[in-house]
């Protein structure tokens, strides 16, 4: 048994995770900004941010948040996205929401860091 993280997708690898800026655009609208190395493309870093997004959540007194948009880019290994959520006291219309508590708790389980 491996002590890598693993991704969602169940793949063991190699992440070093470089931190998360949280930007409170609006009430309930949130901008966070990751950087990580060693992801093997966009999902791994949509990962990161959505785990920051979903403890945010948590800290804020919110049980569910919505994915507005997040954009990846890549430069010399260095991997960041720049992600916009929603985040409500209730389960919000749309189609990409998500449980903070259950997403929290699987980011625990992946080794992916949170806020």
């Amino acid at each position: 048994m491996s002590d890598q993280p693993a991704s969602r997708s169940g793949a063991t690898a190699q992440f070093e995770y470089l931190g998360v800026e949280t930007r409170l655009l609006d009430e309930d609208l949130v901008n966070f900004r990751v950087e990580m190395r060693g992801a093997r493309g966009h999902g791994d870093v949509a990962e990161y941010a959505e785990c920051a997004a979903a403890q945010y959540t948590l800290i804020r007194g919110y049980g569910f948040a919505r994915h507005v948009r997040t954009n990846v880019q890549e430069e010399a290994g260095l991997w960041q996205a720049d992600a916009v959520y929603t985040v409500s006291p209730a389960l919000p219309q749309g189609l990409q929401t998500i449980d903070a508590e259950v997403v929290v708790a699987d980011c625990a389980e992946q080794g992916i860091p949170t806020v």
